[in-house]
């Protein structure tokens, strides 16, 4: 079976799937489709990540293009020397998966993510170049950078434009991932005072039982260390999670909320709009809707996000998820900005995270079930209607229910969020059994 494109690039086992060989073939395929001379090669630190950086090199000489391997960064230093050096780039990274995972996140000259056509257009180039009978992998000469990391920071740092984070005390939870070293030194270089946990990096510990996926150490961390806040990045580092000083988590529809209004109040949210995904908090859309800020809605994936904001030319976007995009300071999520510009709007309000956060927004109670159906139907929505409005007007206007289709493998997503856990609950039941009822 052949892999294909997911909302953040394209993943697999490296154990058996996502191989050297499919690498190269995508690496080529890549090359090819962006017409792209040039390609910046960087990856976190999976046990996997030197044999399948070793691949990209040999897959983009394949299409005649050179590369620069930037070696252990995250995934927004990637994009960012893309940027400066007007040249394309891989990401080898699986984010958020554990170890024996890894992906491939590609981005074109100047650091933007791929669009659908670019992405269908490399998908199907990858697909017959899987196809052929490749030849021995034999690694080939390649310029080494390790600039990136040192101009990520520095531009992360200016991000702030001279102010300080002296006084905050903060925990770092950096996934034993690609910001181990670069999430602690920026905020340090601004002035905070910094514990840091889950650091060390072995190739096999990335995203276990921490980072943003599993913050429950570092809650306990926050409160152990009596901090102001805490803040979780991923494997890759491109997005972000927050603890305040009670260890309450604090996630991406409200460090965007805090971040919008603290824009908004400032006079630099531009055009007074966000740009936000439908899995976006019906808590946050009451918030902005109250503040009078325009809210932009786009499929899940922060590609999309970045799409919409440049359409428009807004400022500010982002998932709940933690990915959150400056425009106006990176051409992709990336958590230790986030961070950094986060920790710099709690020092200028004054008030503790846990009070700005409260003040945001209040969250809805919100329940997600994955419901696998034995073919994933053409039409999802139309079967279902009837019963996604029977949900609506059992909760009077109080809620907000989504069902979509999985981009990937045979699932039904269903969200609802409601007044009450129990409400959501039960209103998430009865949807599933609609959906399990009507396709299998």
């Amino acid at each position: 079976m052949t892999l294909t494109f997911g909302t953040d690039g394209m993943r697999g086992d490296a154990r058996d799937t996502l191989t050297p060989a499919v690498v190269r073939a995508l690496a080529q395929a890549g090359a090819e489709a962006l017409g792209a001379s040039g390609f910046a090669v960087g990856r976190d630190p999976r046990e996997s990540g030197p044999t399948l950086a070793d691949a990209v090199h040999a897959g983009v000489a394949a299409a005649g293009g050179d590369t620069v391997d930037l070696g252990v960064v995250p995934t927004p230093a990637v994009a960012r020397w893309c940027s400066d050096h007007r040249v394309a780039g891989a990401m080898i990274s699986a984010s958020h998966n554990p170890w024996h995972d890894n992906g491939i996140k590609l981005f074109a000259a100047g650091g933007s993510k791929l669009d659908d056509a670019t992405q269908d257009r490399i998908q199907a180039r990858f697909d017959e170049l899987l196809a052929e009978t490749p030849d021995p992998i034999v690694p080939t000469p390649v310029d080494r950078h390790r600039a990136a990391v040192d101009t990520h920071i520095a531009a992360v740092v200016a991000s702030v434009a001279g102010r300080r984070l002296d006084g905050l005390h903060v925990v770092i939870d950096a996934a034993n991932g690609a910001a181990s070293d670069v999430g602690p030194r920026a905020l340090r270089e601004l002035g905070a005072t910094v514990t840091v946990i889950h650091a060390e990096p072995d190739g096999r510990n990335v995203n276990e039982d921490c980072g943003s996926t599993y913050p429950a150490s570092l809650q306990a961390a926050v409160i152990a260390h009596r901090a102001d806040l805490g803040v979780a990045f991923d494997g890759d580092a491109d997005r972000l999670l927050a603890v305040d000083h009670t260890g309450a988590l604090v996630d991406g529809d409200q460090i965007i909320a805090m971040c919008a209004l603290d824009a908004q109040a400032r006079g630099t949210l531009a055009d007074n709009a966000v740009v936000v995904t439908v899995m976006t908090n019906l808590g946050f859309r009451r918030s902005m809707a109250d503040a009078g800020i325009d809210i932009v809605d786009t499929k899940v994936g922060d590609r999309y996000v970045l799409e919409a904001l440049d359409a428009r030319n807004l400022s500010l976007g982002g998932e709940q998820s933690g990915h959150v995009i400056f425009r106006e300071l990176a051409s992709t999520g990336d958590g230790v900005l986030t961070a950094v510009q986060l920790l710099d709007t709690v020092v200028r309000s004054g008030r503790s995270l846990a009070e700005l956060a409260g003040a945001a927004m209040t969250r809805l109670p919100q329940v997600l079930e994955n419901v696998r159906v034995a073919v994933q139907p053409a039409d999802v929505d139309g079967p279902l209607a009837p019963f996604v409005q029977a949900s609506l007007d059992r909760m009077a206007g109080r809620g907000r229910v989504l069902i979509r289709p999985s981009g990937t493998e045979p699932l039904i997503r269903v969200m609802v969020e409601a007044e009450t856990d129990a409400e959501a609950r039960r209103e998430v039941d009865a949807l599933v059994d609609a959906v399990q009822s009507l396709f299998g």
